[in-house]
């Protein structure tokens, strides 16, 4: 066969990211470019093969019967070039430890503590891809994720890291220091929101069970973002304890009342089963679970003593303990 007569690379991987997930938008953010980008090159390899892929519906898309087998092969042949390329690279891909998370907790938990793995490992050079898009271990190049998620994850290794917990915080120079001192305070503050930390179910925890979801305000998509928000004292924000633990622990945010609502979701450490029978990965697993047990002890003990009192805490961050 004459290669030339191929469609170009970049026109394949969108078309098999958009028959995969069957959107053009979730392949685009998949991609990293835009949903216009994905539709011009479908529409393109579509011109060039003269043939239909997908039958569009509004702004919903489905394979047709000729996408869905084309579909199949073009998966089979990627899988097949990924497979390739890992083989070339394997000289220097032993040497590399590719971990994926969300960005905000690669952020706010793992790059404060990062270095004593490092430190500890020197022998492989860790990558942490920073990214909201769920890995494919079939077609990425990364040996473990930690996700935020439900649990239910067939034919990988899956072990619960760490469970999860909301609760209000604030800075605490806000409104000069003069903190809400029960829950229905909260009523005359700003209370920032996020499409992740919703506030209903911590209302109902905190016996405000009238009380509905704010809808007034900023909305924030990124949870690091709304966390800096509380820093700077823009309002009272709903937090993720793991993300708002180095904060509290430093005296930078005043955890309110005691009372955590309730998460959906919680933390978990994944990877192919046969991954775990590596050095890397397996050391990696340790150094992650060693630095949750810390940090449930660390956070303990920042809200036990109050802001401001509790500089151990804030220093045993970054000192082996």
């Amino acid at each position: 066969m004459d290669l030339r007569q191929l469609p170009a690379l970049n026109a394949i991987k969108a078309f098999e990211a958009a028959a995969r997930h069957e959107s053009f938008s979730r392949a685009a953010d998949e991609l990293f470019v835009t949903h216009g980008a994905v539709s011009h090159q479908i529409r393109a390899l579509e011109a060039e093969l003269a043939v239909t892929l997908f039958a569009r519906d509004g702004k919903r898309v489905r394979l047709t019967d000729a996408g869905r087998r084309y579909a199949s092969q073009v998966r089979a042949a990627l899988m097949s070039l990924a497979d390739a390329t890992r083989e070339i690279r394997a000289g220097d891909r032993d040497r590399r430890l590719v971990v994926s998370m969300l960005t905000s907790f690669a952020a706010r938990w793992v790059t404060p503590r990062v270095g004593r793995f490092i430190e500890a490992h020197p022998q492989w050079d860790l990558e942490l891809l920073s990214t909201n898009v769920l890995t494919d271990f079939a077609r990425d190049d990364v040996d473990a994720v930690i996700r935020f998620g439900f649990g239910h994850y067939p034919g990988l290794h899956a072990e619960l890291l760490l469970d999860e917990v909301f609760f209000p915080a604030c800075s605490p120079n806000f409104r000069g220091g003069d903190l809400p001192k029960t829950p229905a305070d909260l009523a005359n503050v700003t209370l920032l929101r996020s499409d992740d930390e919703l506030w209903r179910p911590w209302f109902d925890a905190a016996g405000l069970t009238t009380w509905p979801e704010p809808k007034r305000g900023v909305l924030y998509q990124d949870s690091s973002n709304l966390l800096q928000a509380a820093l700077d004292g823009q309002g009272v924000a709903l937090v993720r304890r793991s993300l708002a633990m180095h904060e509290v622990a430093a005296g930078r945010l005043v955890r309110l009342f005691d009372i955590d609502g309730p998460s959906p979701w919680q933390y978990y450490f994944l990877c192919p089963p046969r991954m775990m029978q590596t050095e890397r990965v397996k050391a990696f697993r340790d150094w992650v679970f060693d630095e949750v047990a810390r940090f449930r002890l660390l956070f303990e003990q920042a809200c036990a003593e109050g802001p401001g009192k509790s500089p151990d805490a804030a220093n045993a961050l970054h000192v082996p303990l």
